[in-house]
């Protein structure tokens, strides 16, 4: 089951990841997409599920995102799933129109500490990895950013391109031809290591921001207490399917990096990304969805 609308890139991977599966397990394994409150319907239903392996949550970065809110009552990756195997990440792009004349992440920081009212970003949403990726980025560079929020990230890029707001935090694979046709400026990406589709640009990190990474990444899993047999089995499944060189070239189409976690390494992940987005919720003042 799958949160967010079809054509999305977490539909498109699921999609791609789930039909090699059905192959290798001999049954059919069907995409089921529910939509709605941030991927929160969907995860509400496959967490109260029969934990007995025939249900998956393909979760996001938005649900850990959605836990970490004050007084949240959104579905908890960390205790109400058991992980299966993370998928793969699509980093974000820090773009630019370039009507704002700066070719670097220093040039951005300076304009924007020169205008005090704020520059203003665009996201696909407010409480999603784009906006809060802008929040992290203002508060490590002690600069203002007025955020601007769209339902999803096609409006977003499409008022970017048109600069009626001046940057953004975008997945890559939403504005990388616009960066290669010149209407929109990238100055650097978000993940932990530079992207396979984005050599050229550098990461934050790489240009002094620490422990700056985000990304909208994916996985697998199951509700708690499926058992461990089971989730084995899963995983297994998962990492053959993942190993299929026709897969990996349709993700990376995509702009999908594959990352490739066990249980343990990905609830670990799961913990470290619910703890860092409720610190940047706190450091923005950010009290709602």
């Amino acid at each position: 089951m799958v949160g967010f609308p079809p054509g999305t890139a977490t539909d498109v991977a699921t999609r791609v990841v789930a039909e090699a599966i059905s192959k290798r397990l001999g049954q059919p394994v069907i995409t089921e997409n529910r939509p709605g409150a941030s991927s929160n319907i969907a995860a509400k239903a496959v967490g109260t599920s029969t934990p007995d392996g025939y249900t998956l949550f393909v979760g996001t970065v938005a649900n850990t995102i959605n836990a970490a809110f004050p007084n949240s009552t959104a579905p908890d990756l960390g205790k109400d799933f058991a992980a299966v195997s993370m998928i793969g990440t699509v980093p974000n792009v820090l773009v630019v129109h370039p009507s704002l004349g700066v070719s670097s992440v220093a040039e951005l920081v300076a304009a924007a500490k020169a205008k005090p009212e704020g520059l203003t970003f665009a996201s696909s949403g407010h409480g999603t990895s784009p906006h809060l990726s802008g929040e992290l980025f203002a508060t490590k560079a002690g600069i203002k950013l007025v955020h601007v929020p769209y339902r999803g990230s096609a409006t977003a890029v499409t008022d970017l391109l048109g600069g009626q707001v001046q940057l953004m935090f975008s997945p890559a694979s939403s504005v990388l031809p616009h960066i290669r046709s010149g209407a929109l400026k990238g100055l650097a990406t978000t993940g932990a290591k530079r992207g396979e589709l984005t050599p050229d640009l550098p990461t934050i990190q790489e240009l002094g921001f620490q422990d700056f990474e985000s990304s909208v990444w994916f996985g697998f899993l199951v509700p708690v207490g499926t058992p461990p047999d089971v989730v084995e089995k899963l995983r297994s499944a998962t990492d053959a399917a993942l190993d299929q060189a026709e897969v990996s070239k349709q993700l990376q189409t995509q702009g999908i990096e594959i990352l490739r976690y066990g249980p343990d390494a990905f609830a670990k992940y799961i913990r470290s990304e619910t703890d860092k987005w409720a610190e940047v919720i706190r450091a923005a003042g950010i009290t709602a969805q």
